[in-house]
């Protein structure tokens, strides 16, 4: 730990999460630095000294520095937190392989579907020793966001809750512990199969974007929860979550459905999921996508329900609604994304048994 015992964060990716993490962490009096690919975004938080932020908190968070750069940024950080898609998350552990040092913490927030799998994954091909580093991941990402323009970001809502936990399971309280000092909703979850298969933007994302396809191409504005979770998709989501849960119980653990996470992470309740995501204020202001071709589709299944279908054949469990979403995604778009998804051969996993698999999670 740096100076004081306060830990430095490096926060990796400059989008709406990571300039919102940057400019939340600086206010709260953290020293943040940030890795961005975009120039435009970097000039423009060096320039500044750091993120305008505004909504939920209110303020200017200082930030170090940010840069292109990824050593710079990594060097004599306590935790790096990647805030980025999930498809550019193997990109990105790469691009990190050469400058992580031992005692330092990766924290993949969100993980996505798998997400300290991958990383993992990368780390190994890379001879990274893994076990002088700290690898967890978030169920979902803390803040709903959006930059509204480069160092300047709108925080609409933050969760009251998120499990995190780490890559073996026997490390996570230790880095719940850390994190929370920034963020005391993070709660340890049993393991990374638990905050992979929590990850809601799996079960909240595709289905609605695919099932709205008429929606989205019209180019009228529209609410993306309010008008795109009607009763029918809201139901057969419900249905899909079912099988996410069935997932949970065959790896030994007992998930919340899709309503108990609205009820945990942001305090709302209602007897459906069409009428729960309406008493949502964080979600009101979400406008819904004018292109399918938008991460909901192009992310979420293949980094969030492909790896779910490819975890059920080695469990054992039916995924059929999520199998058929899967399907219809790649149909409707004319793209592969089953077999470029995180499959678990993709990530080095397929030579395991159920027994192996749930072994490697819990003492690496």
């Amino acid at each position: 730990m740096s100076q004081h015992n306060t830990p430095v964060w490096a926060v990796i990716g400059g989008g709406n999460g990571g300039q919102s993490a940057a400019g939340h962490l600086g206010m709260m009096g953290y020293r943040v630095r940030l890795y961005d690919i975009v120039d435009e975004t970097v000039s423009a938080i060096n320039a500044r000294g750091g993120v305008e932020v505004s909504g939920e908190v209110k303020g200017f968070g200082p930030v170090e520095f940010a840069s292109r750069n990824m050593a710079d940024v990594l060097q004599g950080a306590d935790i790096a937190m990647v805030i980025a898609p999930a498809l550019a998350h193997r990109e990105i552990a790469e691009a990190m392989a050469g400058f992580i040092k031992p005692g330092q913490i990766v924290f993949i927030h969100p993980g996505a579907t798998f997400g300290a799998l991958e990383f993992r994954q990368v780390f190994l091909e890379k001879k990274v020793n893994v076990n002088e580093i700290t690898i967890c991941e978030a169920q979902s990402l803390i803040y709903a966001c959006r930059a509204i323009a480069p160092a300047k970001v709108s925080i609409k809502g933050i969760k009251q809750q998120l499990a995190v936990a780490a890559i073996p399971a026997s490390k996570t309280q230790n880095v719940v512990s850390v994190l929370s000092k920034a963020f005391p909703q993070i709660v340890p979850a049993r393991n990374i199969l638990e905050t992979s298969l929590t990850n809601l933007n799996a079960v909240m994302h595709p289905a609605p974007s695919l099932l709205n396809i008429s929606l989205i191409e019209s180019g009228r504005d529209w609410k993306y929860y309010l008008d795109g979770i009607t009763p029918t998709i809201g139901a057969f989501i419900e249905r899909l979550d079912t099988e996410r849960v069935s997932l949970g119980a065959a790896a030994g653990l007992s998930l919340p459905t899709v309503l108990q996470m609205y009820k945990t992470m942001y305090g709302v309740e209602a007897p459906t999921l069409s009428e729960t995501v309406k008493l949502n204020k964080a979600y009101w202001e979400i406008e819904g996508q004018k292109k399918i071709d938008t991460r909901y589709v192009l992310e979420d299944i293949p980094m969030g329900l492909v790896p779910m279908v490819s975890l059920g054949e080695k469990l054992g469990v039916q995924t059929e609604y999520m199998g058929t979403i899967c399907k219809l995604g790649s149909l409707l778009l004319n793209k592969d994304l089953i077999s470029t998804g995180r499959t678990l051969e993709r990530l080095g996993l397929n030579g395991l048994s159920k027994k192996g698999i749930l072994d490697l999670v819990e003492n690496g």
